[in-house]
């Protein structure tokens, strides 16, 4: 007895192989077709024009910048900046006086503080534009050739500075301090020179060191 399965008879309705090849691709012809495709359009996004224009943007304009004359440690300076610059960078990126320095650059550890005019600033907060004409002292101008300012020789002397990041700051900001008159006790030199930090925790030298200047203890 045959165990093959005899052929189906029943054919199929008319047009329906036709409309099967021309409605309902096969799922191979439909993933085949789909790939190509996809890589035509793939090439065309890489290879042809931007969908952004095809000629390149025209290069940024070039930042407003202002011509500033500024004395610096008692010798003038007239430079051309961005506007946006502050002092410091100036100080530091123009000018090379890279004694005041760059901490947080947000006016939170005084490590850049100078003098403008006599009065301590936060030279990271400092527009370079708007100091035309006025008198700037850093760190570099306090030495008179080989003899230090009584406070950067006091700071020797209190040994008031480890690694020496803030010292340049704190040293500004003690001459700020000192002018001011803020240094009849010990607590209020602490309160007026609360905007300098010390990460080596050198403080109670440091107000030694301004004690000293102030009132020659």
């Amino acid at each position: 007895m045959s165990t093959e399965t005899p052929e189906s008879t029943v054919s199929p309705p008319e047009g329906s192989a036709s409309m099967g090849s021309a409605s309902a691709p096969s799922r191979r012809t439909f993933i085949a077709t789909t790939a190509v495709g996809g890589a035509v359009v793939a090439g065309g996004l890489v290879a042809g024009p931007s969908v952004f224009g095809a000629e390149p943007a025209d290069a940024a304009e070039a930042p407003p910048g202002s011509r500033v004359s500024v004395t610096i440690n008692g010798s003038r300076h007239t430079v051309t900046v961005d506007n946006r610059t502050s002092l410091l960078d100036l100080l530091r990126e123009h000018l090379g006086l890279t004694g005041s320095k760059k901490g947080c650059n947000a006016g939170a550890c005084g490590a850049c503080t100078v003098l403008v005019d006599g009065r301590r600033v936060n030279s990271c907060l400092t527009l370079a534009v708007r100091l035309d004409g006025a008198e700037v002292t850093t760190i570099e101008g306090l030495a008179k050739g080989d003899r230090l300012h009584p406070l950067q020789q006091a700071f020797i002397d209190q040994d008031a500075f480890q690694c020496g990041y803030c010292t340049s700051g704190q040293i500004m900001s003690g001459v700020g301090c000192i002018k001011e008159g803020h240094t009849d006790s010990p607590e209020e030199i602490r309160e007026f020179m609360s905007g300098n930090i010390c990460r080596c925790g050198c403080y109670v030298k440091i107000v030694r060191a301004v004690e000293q200047t102030a009132h020659g203890k």
